[in-house]
């Protein structure tokens, strides 16, 4: 597979897809592909974080992946992590939708991935490092869809009220329409080189 490699500010995560192959039998789904998704640390072997990580990760793929269209098949996404800086999982999310897009593989939409801070005054901050997470009451992640901006993955750690993270979320599908326009100029750049 080609390589895709996607960076958020120093945090940085590149992308392999592997797929559609034939499935072993004990993977393989009679309706759709089956879909994995393999988180590997900057170093050292996958822990429970990983492996929680890539749970959320494979749900938001299967959300957009059109699996129907390659049945008793399987997909491998590897995600290896070069280096974390911190929003890890959002800068995952993404590096993942840009494999998914340059493997080919028939998408019903687009997502991105947008991670929030909420500090201890309630501020909030987008794309927050790795000592902004540290310092924050709240980290929020989301992964949102480019067809009607819906959420197909939070996942919150600390704590905070209902309306934080209403705002959080607003904040982050604005943000949303960033990295879409980045897809479509990375995308445009890949592919009208002449």
């Amino acid at each position: 597979p080609i390589p895709s490699s996607l960076s958020a500010g120093e945090t940085s995560v590149l992308a392999g897809l592997y797929g559609p192959a034939e499935a072993k039998l004990s993977k393989e789904l009679p309706d759709r592909a089956a879909l994995e998704v393999l988180l590997r640390p900057k170093v050292g072997l996958p822990g429970v974080l990983e492996r929680s990580r890539e749970q959320q990760l494979r749900q938001t793929c299967e959300a957009v992946v059109l699996g129907v269209l390659h049945p008793r098949t399987a997909i491998t996404l590897v995600l290896q992590v070069v280096s974390d800086a911190g929003s890890l999982l959002s800068c995952c999310l993404n590096a993942a939708c840009m494999g998914l897009l340059d493997a080919g593989l028939p998408l019903s939409s687009l997502f991105c991935g947008v991670t929030c801070a909420l500090g201890p005054d309630g501020t909030i901050t987008l794309d927050p490092t790795a000592r902004q997470e540290q310092e924050a009451r709240a980290v929020l992640t989301f992964a949102i869809d480019s067809s009607e901006r819906k959420v197909l993955m939070a996942t919150t750690k600390g704590s905070c009220s209902v309306e934080e993270m209403q705002q959080c979320l607003v904040m982050a599908q604005r943000a949303a329409d960033t990295i879409f326009q980045f897809y479509r100029d990375s995308l445009h750049r890949r592919y009208s080189k002449s």
